[in-house]
């Protein structure tokens, strides 16, 4: 039934009803976005909050300088203990064949060699099996400098939550491997003058006989303990020379002055941090070598108790594991003692120069943006300056 007094709503020209469009261009209606005009951007993407580092990003405590060393051993061990292994055997193994085969020929000709040759063929032997193990020391000096550099870097790629590979670090390692050797020559050969220039002030009073013997004894006692303060000195104020020619890209006189001025005022702590370090893996190596040692008799004694075997085949046995065992502590001493000397010389970048704050700057940049090397100075060369984050996806992160 429908009410007499409804009436239908009146509207005004060209407003819509309830329910209705309003034509394009209709009185009393906002004008339609121009094609082309603004449109609100699309929120940005998503980035993934950056990995967490070797160390937190802050000036580093004393415990953290003695622990991280040996937490680079588990974060990356095919990089770190791998490289070192392969370093170690290889140099171990060169060193066998080498000179192994050169002393076999030259004491089998000695054996051979007329008496009244005797002599004479004894000292050449000796001579050529001395310069035959020059070679080996060569190529140790070589493999030794790509290892510390190589820990050098994945220490500073993993502060900033980079997990880099042995390729890639051996490959940016390998430019600046020269350098290194020259460093690792350099402070060889410091260390040969100084005990030479001892050892010949010994020898020569020696020599004069009488009371210059008690001279030869004080000249030895107090030259030798002279030079081992001197060597500590030299060694911690050049502590971070490598980290410098790595990372810095620095030349040698360079990276000397700048390690003698970053030390300065931190002498003592670089020094504590360097022999607790060396006193800690010397320790455990003596933990795990004693006793296999102690073991490998006694398991010896028990299957031959009577000394059945030829004696040479239990000296070979203890010989090969003695050799594996220090293959494998040499390496943990290695990747452990260059990963502190590179994390010293992070801590004084940041306590020194603010480096922590360069490193948050390029750990906080997007996934893929350029960023300048935080670990590069100003003075340092141009060449390369610049870095990419890398994807967390890609093979690099």
């Amino acid at each position: 039934m429908t009410d007499p007094d409804w009436h239908p709503p009146t509207t005004s020209p060209g407003v819509p009803r309830y329910g209705e469009y309003a034509p394009t261009g209709a009185p009393g209606t906002p004008p339609a976005a121009p094609s082309g005009g603004y449109r609100p951007s699309a929120p940005p993407a998503w980035a993934p909050p950056p990995k967490p580092g070797l160390i937190p990003l802050r000036p580093l405590g004393f415990g953290t300088l003695l622990g991280a060393p040996f937490q680079v051993l588990r974060r990356n061990p095919k990089a770190t203990f791998g490289s070192a292994l392969i370093v170690q055997g290889a140099t171990l193994l060169i060193t066998l064949v080498v000179v192994g085969l050169v002393s076999f020929f030259a004491l089998s000709r000695v054996a051979s060699a007329p008496v009244d040759e005797q002599d004479a063929v004894e000292a050449g032997a000796i001579l050529t099996i001395v310069l035959s193990a020059l070679i080996p020391v060569a190529l140790a000096i070589v493999a030794s400098a790509l290892l510390q550099g190589v820990i050098v870097l994945e220490v500073s790629r993993a502060t900033l939550g980079e997990k880099l590979r042995l390729g890639a670090l051996s490959r940016q390692v390998g430019r600046r491997v020269w350098p290194l050797v020259g460093w690792t020559l350099l402070l060889s050969a410091a260390l040969l003058v100084g005990v030479l220039l001892i050892g010949g002030l010994v020898f020569v009073c020696v020599l004069l006989g009488g009371g210059w013997i008690a001279a030869a004894v004080i000249v030895g006692v107090f030259g030798g303990l002279g030079l081992l303060a001197l060597g500590a000195w030299v060694s911690t104020k050049t502590a971070v020379v490598p980290s410098l020619i790595v990372l810095e890209r620095l030349g040698i006189r360079q990276a000397i002055r700048r390690s003698w001025s970053l030390t300065g005022g931190f002498f003592w702590r670089t020094l504590g941090v360097l022999l607790l370090i060396t006193v800690i893996v010397n320790v455990v190596a003596q933990i795990v070598t004693t006793p296999l040692s102690l073991l490998f008799s006694v398991v010896l004694s028990l299957i031959d108790p009577n000394a059945a075997f030829d004696a040479y085949i239990p000296a070979i046995v203890l010989y090969v594991l003695t050799l594996l065992i220090a293959l494998v502590l040499g390496a943990v001493t290695a990747v452990v003692q260059s990963a502190a000397v590179a994390l010293i010389y992070i801590d004084l970048r940041m306590r020194k120069e603010g480096l922590d704050l360069e490193l948050q700057r390029f750990v906080e940049a997007a996934p893929g943006a350029k960023a300048s090397d935080p670990y590069l100075t100003r003075t340092a060369p141009a060449a390369a300056d610049t870095a990419t984050r890398p994807d967390p996806g890609s093979p690099w992160a």
